[in-house]
């Protein structure tokens, strides 16, 4: 089960710098004018989870699997987007088919990185970035509206619901906010995630501050920080930089780099757990001494659609799952013990699986 955040922002704020961090590559092209990266960059990072390695220590796995998230590197949005300028076109397209947003804003000064409006606001190009999704909202809902009306007329069921969500979502549009403040009906999310908006999209702001402040942001950071919590939105202080450094280092001298930066661990750690928490994800194991695997799941999953995740058929064929909490595994020293000690349970298909369990599942 894959699921993709897309990097976003204004020109020249450290897109493709995070992403090369992000990824350990180069395959980003970082340079110092508008639109380097022109197709959009993907790359696959392991979500940190200090869980996995000891249960592969408890359990002697041979290989150690992590769950994994998709980033996109989209190309530099500037004001018109929404009417094609710049590469407004191609930067909406790729928007579409992530499932949130990273925001990078520039939060630094630095004379040598030429800015496109020639200042440093990072509560402004938040807006101008906000302001051009909704605009190409409004656009594309008109299309779908005068494309539906027959239908309408006609009492297609699936169209008359798919016109009174794209008015609800209009009429927030039209009083300057987002599509995602409509507050949905959950008989009517099915359709309402069809229509694919782009202000639909959950979205972190991700301040890039020099490095002397990647430890506790700076004036610019907090502007964004207050503007993230009125919105309800999440946000994450780091320096593009630092990580770019830090991905070229082996553990140990990561660690110690770190260290003397006063930081705990990357800004990359902190910004892949938030966009994990944005997507409203967690965690279940597989534990076993060919292998201890992290598996990505929607908090709220039941027991036959996690399966599910593994593979369609173990879905389908769905017996039980023998399930032991991720606390009892580690405490009492592994399957064998747990289970000795009553801590494994048998869990059928109405089993809302937790974060942390580790699970095992018979199917036919």
């Amino acid at each position: 089960m894959g699921f993709r955040m897309g990097i976003v922002g204004l020109p020249n704020v450290g897109k493709s710098t995070l992403f090369n961090a992000l990824t350990r590559t180069a395959a980003a092209q970082a340079a110092n004018f508008p639109f380097c990266t022109i197709e959009p960059n993907v790359g696959e990072v392991a979500v940190p989870d200090a869980r996995l390695a000891r249960l592969a220590e408890i359990a002697k796995s041979a290989q150690v699997i992590p769950t994994r998230m998709t980033f996109v590197d989209i190309a530099g949005l500037v004001k018109g987007a929404s009417k094609g300028e710049g590469l407004g076109n191609q930067f909406l397209a790729n928007i579409r088919e992530v499932d949130a947003i990273a925001h990078v804003l520039r939060c630094f000064e630095d004379d040598d990185v030429t800015h496109v409006e020639n200042r440093v606001d990072p509560v402004a190009d938040a807006e101008t970035i906000e302001t051009e999704l909704m605009l190409a909202d409004l656009e594309s809902i008109e299309r779908r509206l005068q494309n539906i009306v027959r239908k309408v007329r006609g009492g297609d069921k699936e169209a008359v619901q798919q016109e009174r969500l794209l008015k609800e979502a209009q009429a927030m549009l039209e009083a300057g906010k987002p599509a995602r403040l409509v507050e949905v009906d959950a008989e009517d999310m099915k359709a309402w995630r069809m229509l694919q908006l782009l202000t639909t999209k959950p979205v972190l702001y991700v301040c890039n501050v020099e490095e002397e402040n990647a430890a506790e942001g700076n004036a610019q950071s907090a502007r964004v920080a207050e503007m993230a919590a009125a919105e309800g939105n999440a946000h994450v202080v780091i320096s593009a930089k630092i990580e770019e450094e830090i991905s070229q280092l082996e553990a140990e001298e990561a660690e110690m780099f770190l260290s003397e930066m006063g930081l705990e661990e990357p800004g990359l750690d902190r910004l892949i757990k938030a966009g994990y928490g944005l997507l409203h994800l967690q965690t279940y194991f597989t534990v076993g001494p060919k292998e201890a695997r992290a598996w990505t799941i929607p908090e709220g999953t039941l027991a036959p659609q996690a399966a599910g995740v593994i593979h369609g058929d173990f879905e389908k064929g769905f017996i039980r799952a023998e399930t032991i909490a991720y606390d009892d595994f580690v405490e009492l020293g592994g399957e064998q013990a747990a289970k000795e000690a009553g801590k494994m349970r048998a869990e059928g298909k109405a089993y809302t699986v937790k974060d942390g369990d580790v699970l095992h599942f018979l199917h036919s």
